[in-house]
């Protein structure tokens, strides 16, 4: 094994120093990947070298991706080394938790999803390093597969500390921002539930406010969209066969208790044996959650909330949508009314809350206006709306392709963790009170 490993790192080093090497479209295409990459990451030297082992799997450059054009150019690569460079293709990045540590492997957890895998040391982690990788660890790193069941680590590690449960849910969450494309990266199954279940969200939207874009005030729309996630939780149990003990059921699928322990502890707990049988049966259903959405008090405070809902772009809520669109529709502008058309242009592009589906809405409704102030605003008479939103949007980080929505279930077990952070934060935060409280009263 250590010498498959090393084999695999010096092939890696071949790869890395082609990329490096190469001009034309493979050198503009790692700079532009680059230059995105580093718009969400600090840009340390480990990060660098993360961003560079990304693309080699993940760049695109005329549907191939560099292994492919490696692969294609190196004619004198054996078959045995030909295979493992083909085995790069299925590298991935995640955010690992050490569970244990061997003289020559770790096991580590991928929290995303919690799959383990055993992963192999090398010369290449200095002892100093090595020293640190103790169980308990989180890290961000890129896995590369080495036999079916043995993979060895692809990239530096970014070592984020032995984490609170408040601050690994942080992690996880920059994790969603910095790197969407892997997510669920080594669980597809898990990945597909969780559109299926934003395109449900939508569907039971529509179905429970009567319109997939709407505007209400912030603290009816909270008590709106609290009422939807109840009646799909409801439902979503029903479906599971399952009318009452939500909790019961999640305890199933989080745990690695077996069927028979199960039963025999639900049994004991007093619940009936057909309700235990339709959970057992039912488990794959519960094995991702409903998150809780909780709207940010600007949005449960404004005076008028406008919603999108989508099927793959879930919901966007806008508190300001409705000044904007009153902008864009009048005709004749005051001078105060032109700064303010203004400014919601500059937000509305700068904002990631504005994504591209708003834009394209903006752009169905108020296309003549919309091209001529963003005309004035980029000083380009030449800027065609149809033919140059799109790029322009690009610069602002605002893709065409939908990015997984907050609303997407969660595999429960991220989904306790949440849970357990926020508790742990409230709990936090009402002690420091009665500490600051009980400060004042004796200082009297």
């Amino acid at each position: 094994m250590k010498e498959i490993v090393a084999t695999s790192l010096e092939l890696k080093q071949k790869l890395v120093d082609f990329v490096y090497d190469a001009e034309g479209d493979l050198a503009l295409a790692l700079e532009s990947y680059a230059a995105e990459k580093g718009k969400k990451n600090s840009y340390g030297i480990k990060q660098q070298n993360l961003t560079i082992d990304l693309f080699l799997t993940e760049g695109r450059v005329k549907e191939q991706n560099p292994v492919e054009i490696f692969l294609a150019s190196a004619i004198d690569l054996s078959p045995k080394n030909r295979a493992i460079i083909e085995k790069f293709k299925h590298n991935f990045i995640g955010l690992f938790e050490i569970k244990a540590k061997a003289d020559n492997h770790y096991i580590l957890m991928n929290w995303l999803t919690a799959k383990t895998y055993q992963v192999y040391a090398h010369s290449q982690i200095s002892a100093k390093e090595r020293t640190r990788l103790q169980p308990g660890e989180i890290i961000v790193t890129i896995l590369a597969p080495v036999t079916s069941t043995e993979w060895c680590f692809f990239s530096d590690r970014i070592i984020k500390g032995k984490l609170s449960q408040p601050k690994l849910a942080v992690a996880i969450g920059e994790f969603r921002d910095n790197y969407p494309n892997f997510l669920y990266a080594d669980a597809p199954e898990l990945l597909n539930q969780a559109w299926d279940s934003v395109a449900v969200y939508h569907q039971e939207f529509v179905n429970y406010l009567g319109s997939d874009r709407l505007t209400l005030a912030g603290y009816k729309l909270n008590q709106k969209i609290s009422e939807l996630q109840q009646r799909i939780s409801q439902k979503k149990l029903a479906e599971a066969g399952i009318d009452t003990d939500q909790s019961l059921a999640e305890m199933l699928s989080a745990s690695g208790t077996n069927e028979a322990d199960f039963s025999e502890t639900a049994a004991d707990l007093g619940v009936d044996s057909k309700a235990i049988d339709q959970i057992i049966v039912n488990r794959d259903k519960l094995s991702m959650v409903t998150p809780k959405v909780e709207l940010p008090p600007e949005i449960r405070q404004a005076e008028k909330v406008t919603v999108f809902s989508h099927s793959q772009w879930g919901q966007v809520f806008l508190p300001d949508f409705t000044q904007f669109s009153d902008l864009l529709e009048s005709e004749n502008l005051s001078e105060t009314d032109s700064a303010a058309l203004v400014k919601y242009l500059r937000k509305y592009l700068e904002q990631p809350e504005a994504n591209y589906y708003v834009w394209q809405q903006l752009k169905q409704k108020y296309p003549l206006k919309l091209e001529i102030i963003l005309q004035e605003y980029l000083n380009q008479t030449d800027f065609e709306l149809e033919r140059d939103l799109d790029q322009l949007l690009l610069k602002y980080s605002k893709s065409a392709i939908p990015e997984l929505p907050a609303i997407a279930n969660v595999p429960i077990h991220l989904n306790n963790l949440f849970e357990a952070a926020v508790a742990q934060v409230q709990k936090s935060k009402s002690k420091s009170t009665k500490r600051s409280k009980k400060k004042g009263f004796l200082s009297k």
